[in-house]
């Protein structure tokens, strides 16, 4: 197989393999069980990676999609969630394990990447990518390349505070990084749940508020609309920023079809003159967006 692209998702519980040929197309598809220790995730990533390509008789080139970030000054990783990658040179030993240039990239840049080579946005310039699942994540997508910004947290959207907060929103719930009323703890699937709870007193998951929500429940569907104006909020100060020819969301809170119906009219409300026209569109590629963009992040 020639140019052929391996592109890893490494999650915090499982590590996922994915082979593409040089027209895109899938060959090979394999998981693993995430090791939660450093040394030895790099070294299931390596086995991985050789294994797939003696099995197939190829070389390829490698791109990981991971938590957190690498920041470029120093080469260690930062903010991600899977802690023992905190702090270490990951991608430098990678490299090194592999014995060939690794590229690695926040997973939710790997889902805007993804999603602009042969996805929802397919040759669009200027792709905003949204996580929303347990998290809140966002990732910017240029050209089809990766942006990362000079400090490798572009489109980190997630840990801004949510916009013109109501008297019942403020301080907003803590958050893991320290600060109150972050975008995540409010729009994700852990928001909503913690939402709906603290409205209604029934502890309930973000995925059993969106199971009742579709059955009528009048309680979760009036937590989805909360969250939807909170996401409508959040997505309009993007806009103001970046001004994104489309936005693509991914993650298990974006399968819900009554998110594409109410936001547009909901952003156009919070942008600044009105008017505003972006397109909000589902991932093409689903849950496979991640390790497809992983893949991508070589080019042709």
């Amino acid at each position: 197989m020639q140019n052929a692209r391996i592109g890893i998702d490494l999650g915090g519980t499982k590590i996922e393999a994915l082979v593409l040929d040089e027209h895109g197309q899938e060959r090979k598809r394999l998981r693993i069980s995430t090791p939660r220790e450093y040394s030895a995730t790099v070294e299931a990533i390596r086995d991985l990676v050789t294994g797939i390509e003696s099995e197939l008789g190829i070389s390829a080139t490698v791109g990981v999609g991971m938590p957190g970030t690498i920041v470029r000054s120093t080469g260690l990783v930062k903010n991600a969630n899977s802690t023992w990658l905190i702090g270490k040179p990951f991608e430098r030993d990678l490299s090194s394990a592999l014995s060939r240039e690794v590229r690695c990239a926040n997973d939710a840049n790997c889902l805007a990447v993804s999603e602009a080579t042969d996805g929802a946005a397919a040759g669009i310039a200027t792709v905003f990518a949204v996580i929303i699942g347990t998290g809140c994540g966002g990732g910017i997508a240029l050209h089809g390349r990766v942006h990362e910004g000079r400090n490798a947290i572009a489109g980190e959207w997630g840990h801004n505070g949510l916009p013109w907060p109501t008297a019942d929103e403020v301080p907003g719930p803590p958050c893991y990084c320290g600060k109150n009323g972050c975008m995540e703890t409010w729009v994700s699937g852990t928001g909503l749940g913690n939402d709906f709870t603290r409205v209604t007193g029934v502890a309930k998951t973000g995925a059993e508020v969106g199971v009742m929500a579709e059955s009528g429940d009048p309680d979760a569907m009036a937590a989805f609309s909360r969250l939807e104006d909170r996401l409508a909020r959040g997505l309009s100060n993007v806009i103001h920023i970046l001004d994104p020819d489309v936005i693509v969301m991914g993650g298990g809170l974006s399968k819900a079809k009554r998110l594409y119906e109410n936001l547009p009219a909901l952003i156009e409300k919070y942008s600044f003159g009105g008017g505003v026209d972006t397109p909000v569109v589902h991932a093409k590629h689903g849950d496979s967006s991640g390790v497809r963009g992983a893949a991508w992040l070589w080019p042709l």
